[in-house]
């Protein structure tokens, strides 16, 4: 048996360290063991999925040194490797397992599944549909249909007893089936939801390990119960546990950076990032920190992955990143260097907004610097000055940082609107609230076009100075968090897309 793992991350976001952890501990353990590893584009969610995401996540991944054997760009026996592109296929699938009686067509409206999960919800339990349309006789699903009413296709789960399966590295598992959901499997709009496109693809691409993380476990029931409609094999399963922030909370970006362009931007390098990663699926010998990509997979077992939850300690990611970089001989620095910033069409654009705002060269140190750091030395006492108090800017900051992030593109238009939307939510001529943004984002009251300014950083550095603004001036509670976002109603203002 040939090994074969993969990768299947959706296009609907920025690249997430969480993807690139989980894709080198698929690509370690097939390489480990002379396999291939797939990457294959889940996109299923058509509102949210762009091809701008995809192209981020597959040049983040080769950033970081990974490659895959097959793959929507490289090609393969199974192509294609995007689910949007394979609705056919899985058409099929959904019609043998109605003819069979594993799935039936549920008719209810969206209004009628809200009003279920609310009376749910008052008795205080857990969502989950209720099977009125399970029963439903051929007669009356054949009169809905010739009605022309919209349906979904729903799987058929045990109503009672306990499912168990086996983890590669957590053993046996048991969960009750009383808490598992009778699943979407089509969408009325005739694409299937994720979790029938993820067995249908794993079976015909003939995934024999599925290594993904632990938040799918609660999954594996619904996923092993239509291995087993369709009489198939199933692949191992393995879940890795979740990447931690060090108060041992789920990474995300609420408290820590998490997208791979983040660390790229900040000037990380990809073998000292790969490197971290490869600590955090298993610790390594004693003074053995350092390892390339041959290394990890010289080194990887699914044994000696840790279950703790490994720790995302940025500090000592800028331990190891700071050896890579020493390590670095002057020239191969300089090269590293001109590449990170200094490309000469990002060089143009700064230039671009310099040029009228200087009057000696010299002049465009201190003008540009903020183009080239990371987090930004800013104090509450910067912001006294500006025209707003301080409760006030930390709640533009907030808003600002959160209607960018509902939002698909990041250029100055949608930067733009963004910004000046929320000086209208909160009553204030944008002029005496761009002094906070300024701040947030150059350290300085005043500088270069703000907006042009912020296209060229990026959205990941952005929101990065928008959280620490955040924080300096005191963060947010949830209850505020709730509140400023329960305000946000109106798709004019922050965030057409929320």
């Amino acid at each position: 048996m040939t090994v074969r793992t993969r990768i299947a991350p959706s296009p609907t976001g920025d690249p997430h360290v969480g993807t690139a952890y989980t894709a080198l501990a698929n690509y370690c353990f097939a390489k480990k063991n002379g396999g291939r590893f797939l990457l294959r584009i889940e996109d299923t969610d058509q509102a949210r999925s762009t091809p701008a995401s995809e192209r981020a996540i597959l040049d983040a991944l080769r950033w970081l040194g990974l490659s895959w054997d097959e793959g929507p760009d490289v090609g393969g026996p199974h192509a294609p490797y995007r689910q949007s592109e394979r609705s056919a296929i899985y058409k099929k699938y959904v019609d043998e397992l109605l003819e069979n009686g594993y799935a039936f067509r549920c008719f209810c409206t969206p209004e009628r599944l809200e009003e279920m999960r609310m009376l749910q919800r008052a008795a205080k339990q857990p969502p989950r549909y209720d099977g009125r349309c399970l029963h439903l006789t051929r007669e009356q699903v054949a009169a809905e249909l010739a009605a022309g009413k919209p349906y979904v296709v729903r799987m058929k789960v045990p109503e009672h007893g306990l499912f168990a399966f086996d983890d590669i590295r957590r053993g046996r598992i048991e969960i009750d089936w009383s808490s598992v959901d009778m699943q979407v499997l089509m969408k009325s709009d005739g694409l299937p939801t994720y979790h029938l496109a993820n067995v249908v693809d794993d079976h015909l691409m003939e995934i024999t390990h599925v290594i993904r993380g632990e938040e799918w476990v609660s999954s594996a029931p619904k996923h092993l119960l239509l291995y087993k409609y369709f009489g198939w094999e199933p692949p191992a399963l393995m879940h890795l546990p979740l990447l931690r922030n060090p108060d041992k909370s789920k990474l995300s970006k609420r408290k820590n950076p998490t997208s791979i362009l983040f660390y790229e931007r900040m000037g990380y390098l990809p073998e000292a990032l790969l490197n971290f990663l490869g600590i955090l699926m298993a610790p390594p010998p004693e003074g053995q920190e350092i390892a390339d990509l041959q290394t990890l997979i010289d080194r990887f077992s699914l044994e000696h992955i840790s279950l703790g939850g490994p720790v995302f300690d940025v500090a000592k990611l800028d331990w190891l990143n700071g050896k890579y970089l020493r390590e670095l001989g002057t020239a191969r620095f300089v090269e590293r260097v001109a590449a990170w910033g200094f490309d000469r069409t990002r060089l143009e654009r700064i230039a671009e907004l310099a040029r009228p705002r200087i009057e000696r060269l010299s002049d465009l140190g201190l003008l540009t610097a903020f183009f080239f750091a990371g987090r930004l030395p800013i104090k509450k006492e910067d912001f006294a000055e500006s025209k707003v108090d301080m409760e006030t800017a930390r709640k533009a900051l907030a808003l600002a940082m959160w209607g960018l992030d509902d939002e698909r593109d990041f250029d100055k238009g949608v930067i733009e609107r963004v910004l000046k939307s929320v000086a209208e939510m909160l009553d204030l001529k944008f002029r005496d609230l761009a002094r906070v943004y300024y701040i947030a984002m150059t350290g300085s009251p005043a500088s270069v076009p703000l907006f042009d300014a912020m296209e060229i950083l990026g959205r990941d550095i952005c929101r990065e100075r928008f959280r620490v603004a955040v924080d300096v001036l005191g963060g947010v509670s949830d209850a505020e968090r709730r509140a400023w976002r329960a305000e946000r109603v109106s798709p004019d203002l922050i965030g057409a897309n929320s």
